[in-house]
């Protein structure tokens, strides 16, 4: 059982299923999507960055789109998956953002364990999940987003709590952790690789080597994030595009309209014309 959201304007992905949706991942890559997978009838054996990871019935696994990922065993999982265009591009608390505690600022791969009375709220949050991802009308995206904005913060009060996390003693790969954070604090004003480099104490070609097994490059996780914030200003506020870029730090608005018309294949007004006529 597969049930999926998509959205043509912000290219927004959201993915609710059952093990299922994991049984591409037979040898080990990256995830691609946030990905929450709970273990509702059995144990499940996973294995991230290479650990191998026994989830008991009724704990949850947090992972990044970065992190490698191999599926080995497991039945009746609950799966959630959504890319950044659908969660980060409204804003959020920092706690639960997308480098939020669950995601890069953490750096231990986070387990919550469910108890009854967690069980039944997160039971009934699903059974909302799957009632809106059926309702196709003018605000299914809204909350969508407002439920998963409500799972993720149950899932970090979970992890905060004593005896929320389990610690499998295993970093996530630290560079990648602190470039996403680096790069969601300072990228409307530092659009290069070379800053981050410096900031993280490394050449620019370390950089991008550290990189290598990944399916982004450093530019292009900095122009992904410039992009996303582009199309949430165009949503959502009525700033005009010259407005927009100077506000996440060109000089001159056409590197921006070139930008965003490389990777999207749109221009910035028919973009935005484009989501007027759909609303």
């Amino acid at each position: 059982m597969i049930k999926s959201f998509s959205e043509f304007s912000t290219n927004a992905l959201l993915k609710i299923g059952d093990e299922e949706l994991l049984q591409n991942f037979d040898t080990p890559k990256p995830i691609g999507l946030y990905t929450f997978i709970w273990a509702t009838e059995s144990h499940v054996n996973v294995v991230v960055d290479g650990v191998p990871i026994e989830l008991r019935q009724h704990q949850i696994l947090t992972l990044t789109a970065i992190q490698h990922f191999q599926f080995v065993s497991g039945n009746g999982l609950l799966v959630y998956q959504f890319n950044r265009e659908f969660y980060c591009i409204k804003d959020h608390d920092q706690e639960v953002s997308c480098v939020g505690l669950l995601f890069f600022g953490n750096d231990t791969i986070p387990i919550v364990t469910l108890d009854k009375k967690e069980q039944d709220k997160f039971n009934m949050l699903h059974e909302v999940f799957i009632d809106e991802i059926d309702t196709e009308d003018t605000i299914q995206s809204e909350m969508l987003r407002m439920l998963m904005a409500r799972f993720i913060i149950k899932i970090t009060r979970l992890l905060k709590s004593d005896n929320g996390m389990e610690n499998f003693q295993k970093k996530t790969n630290d560079t990648l952790r602190q470039f996403n954070i680096l790069v969601e604090t300072h990228f409307k004003k530092e659009h290069s690789v070379t800053f981050y480099a410096n900031q993280l104490n490394k050449s620019p070609k370390t950089l991008s080597n550290s990189f290598a097994k990944y399916s982004r490059s450093p530019l292009q996780i900095i122009h992904d994030r410039l992009i996303l914030e582009t199309k949430r200003q165009l949503l959502y506020t009525d700033k005009s595009a010259k407005e927009i870029a100077y506000n996440i730090g060109f000089e001159d608005p056409s590197h921006l309209s070139r930008l965003f018309k490389k990777q999207t294949s749109q221009t910035l007004t028919a973009f935005k014309e484009k989501q007027a006529s759909i609303i």
